[in-house]
């Protein structure tokens, strides 16, 4: 029987680095690994449609820096940075650490279809809608490889297409050298909750090897005034698209 590892666990390290970053003593250790977790949770729940991919967090004496990376960044900001001050002042309130200041910053993921979180959560939300979920892995898959990617893999599990036995599919296009460290693979796990019960959707996106000395490519960038702006001017079209058909 296979043992599996999770792919980026597995490359902690070598090519690649902890979500949180930050060193405390044994005594606080805990307390500060489950005020992460509820910081991430609340993000996560909040703004699930911004398309939040990463959620990394680092510690400096009194300061909190929390970096999002979405694919929506002006729904994270906000109307005049409204979104934001909201959220600091939030997670002030659920972790109750008041001499605490928490800084946000936004980072844009240029290509959501190279992102494997991001992939695994668009086909969750279209096996919601009942999309067959062939047709959404394939199609997932396809825009991957156009977007530049060396190989896919897509996993379903769970009722799929309502039976009443639970199984597992999955399709794969390219390479996926899962026990190679230097193998750029990013890795994303999503639920989908059906009238049928719970399918989880994993999906493995390798980009390429990484020589020595070298780190992945990254695929976010700062935001700029000028991209929340287009972002807004394609909200209010899309708006205006959904009234004229209504």
């Amino acid at each position: 029987m296979g043992q599996k590892t999770h792919p980026k666990g597995f490359r902690l390290g070598v090519i690649l680095t902890w979500d949180s970053q930050w060193f405390a003593p044994s005594k606080y250790y805990g307390d500060l690994v489950f005020e992460d977790r509820i910081i991430r949770k609340h993000i996560k729940r909040k703004l699930y449609n911004a398309g939040i991919s990463k959620i990394e967090i680092f510690r400096k004496a009194q300061l909190i820096q929390v970096n999002v990376h979405t694919v929506r960044p002006g729904i994270v900001v906000g109307k005049g940075g409204q979104g934001l001050e909201t959220l600091k002042n939030e997670i002030i309130n659920l972790i109750n650490r008041k001499d605490i200041v928490v800084q946000i910053n936004v980072l844009e993921v240029t290509k959501a279809d190279l992102d494997a979180q991001l992939t695994s959560e668009a086909i969750a939300q279209q096996l919601e809608r009942r999309v067959a979920f062939r047709k959404a892995m394939k199609q997932a898959m396809q825009r991957a490889m156009r977007a530049g990617a060396k190989g896919v893999k897509v996993m379903v599990s769970g009722r799929l297409g309502g039976n009443d036995i639970a199984r597992t599919e999955w399709l794969r296009e390219g390479g996926i050298p899962l026990h190679t460290l230097r193998a750029d693979i990013d890795y994303g796990y999503a639920t989908s909750k059906t009238v049928f019960g719970i399918i989880g959707v994993k999906t493995w996106i390798y980009k390429g090897q990484i020589t020595p000395g070298e780190m992945p490519q990254k695929n976010i960038r700062p935001v700029s005034s000028e991209s929340l702006q287009e972002e807004e001017q394609e909200h209010g079209r899309r708006k205006r698209k959904r009234r004229y058909k209504e």
